[in-house]
């Protein structure tokens, strides 16, 4: 299937544009017949270059003197060096979202020239590993070379993800096993997210770029397994995905991070010596007031009082805190305890959205071990200078979370951070 392909018709219109890439200069081009007409001569030519520009700065140069689009009525296929592109206009006209998908079609076999025909995985048992990653390198050129048309996103795979376990097989599933034929959303599209995951979320946008083209190199003209895949993901990175690889690609659990609670602290200033403490058995305890069980600010915060740690429950460290100096770096801070719930089952990292008294925002990020001792539910502390108006988790959504109703806090009211994120749901 892969060795030949061509198209010949005396009633084609050719045209070609020169490629300059780094180390050869190849030559894009597109048969269209009539039909065609405009869009075809507009755009099709336009994306091979773009797809061979991008592809070989995230991978390798391509290698091939040419590269053709040939217009066919519709579908998609791919061949070395030529692929077969639907897409025409009606009566001269195509609208918007035809044309995206017609782009969006010849980038994507123009990319099956890296993956699988350069880098040769065994595509009928492993569809994923050559759709999945052209999928992501296609959609990453639609995203920089055609920023106003859509392109996939993390939360394009939440309907699929929030659908019938029962139904669904998870990634490393042989193609001809998917009796249901879901391979559009569980060998393309999950796979994509999951890259797309990796790159903005969990290892950095830099490290997983170098790491990508590090495995498109070593590769290339081989016959990579998913063990070499993941092998060399991890060893590229230097980061131990066994978590990611378990629950993204062999379950087929979701993303649902509940923020099931949020306590607010703050000390209270007086003083309490050692002896006062000891005689009425407070050792830094709540002294109640404020949040119990609350669902937003409106009845403050609890106080909390500080004790001086007696010497005995230092054991048999050399050296002790200064109680003075932890004293005075609570005072006037604003502490907040979350409590996390993995509600999807799958692990993932947290990403904290704060807004302040003052409308400021802050974003902090919390690894995916957070979840090494539990993986249902983790609490976390943090001390803030400013006062918290607003909690979101994941306010970009960059996590395919398929629940976004117990992501924020407060849960409900004027003003709520769900009200606030369910402007920006969409």
């Amino acid at each position: 299937m892969r060795d030949v392909a061509y198209a010949s018709s005396r009633k084609f219109i050719w045209d070609a544009q020169a490629v300059k890439l780094p180390t050869n200069t190849a030559m894009a081009m597109s048969f269209y017949p009539k039909e065609g007409l405009p869009v075809w001569t507009e755009e099709s030519t336009k994306a091979v270059k773009n797809a061979l520009e991008v592809f070989s700065e995230s991978t390798f140069d391509y290698p091939y003197p040419v590269c053709i689009s040939v217009n066919t009525s519709n579908i998609g296929i791919e061949y070395p060096m030529i692929s077969f592109n639907g897409g025409r206009p009606v009566n001269g006209q195509i609208s918007e979202g035809a044309k995206a998908g017609m782009v969006g079609t010849i980038v994507h076999e123009v990319g099956h020239n890296w993956f699988p025909m350069i880098v040769s995985s065994d595509e009928r048992k492993w569809m994923w590993m050559d759709e999945g990653i052209n999928t992501f390198l296609s959609q990453r050129t639609m995203a920089q070379r055609y920023p106003e048309w859509p392109h996939t996103v993390p939360s394009s795979i939440v309907p699929y993800m929030k659908g019938d376990k029962n139904t669904m097989r998870p990634i490393m599933t042989n193609a001809d096993n998917d009796i249901l034929m879901q391979m559009g959303s569980n060998f393309y599209q999950k796979p994509t997210v999951g890259y797309q995951m990796l790159r903005n979320s969990i290892v950095g946008q830099e490290l997983f770029d170098m790491v990508i083209k590090e495995y498109s190199n070593r590769w290339k003209y081989k016959h990579p397994t998913p063990g070499d895949f993941f092998r060399t993901i991890q060893e590229g990175t230097g980061t131990d995905l066994d978590w990611f690889w378990r629950g993204w690609f062999f379950t087929t659990d979701n993303v649902d991070i509940d923020l099931a609670e949020v306590k607010w602290f703050k000390m209270q200033e007086d003083e309490v010596t050692v002896e006062n403490t000891v005689k009425s058995g407070q050792s830094g305890e709540t002294l109640g007031g404020g949040n119990k069980n609350a669902t937003d600010f409106s009845n403050g915060p609890q106080t909390f009082k500080m004790r001086e740690a007696r010497g005995a429950e230092y054991g048999q460290f050399l050296n002790r805190l200064n109680d003075e100096e932890q004293r005075q770096a609570l005072v006037g801070k604003n502490i907040y305890q979350l409590k996390l719930q993995n509600k999807g089952g799958l692990v993932m990292p947290v990403i904290i959205e704060w807004t302040y008294a003052d409308g400021t925002k802050e974003i902090e990020r919390l690894p995916a071990q957070i979840w090494r001792l539990n993986e249902k539910e983790v609490s976390r502390v943090f001390m803030k200078e400013k006062e918290v108006v607003n909690i979101v988790i994941d306010p970009n959504k960059e996590l395919p979370d398929v629940n976004l109703e117990n992501n924020a806090f407060p849960r409900s009211g004027e003003g709520s951070g769900f009200d606030n994120f369910k402007k920006n749901k969409n």
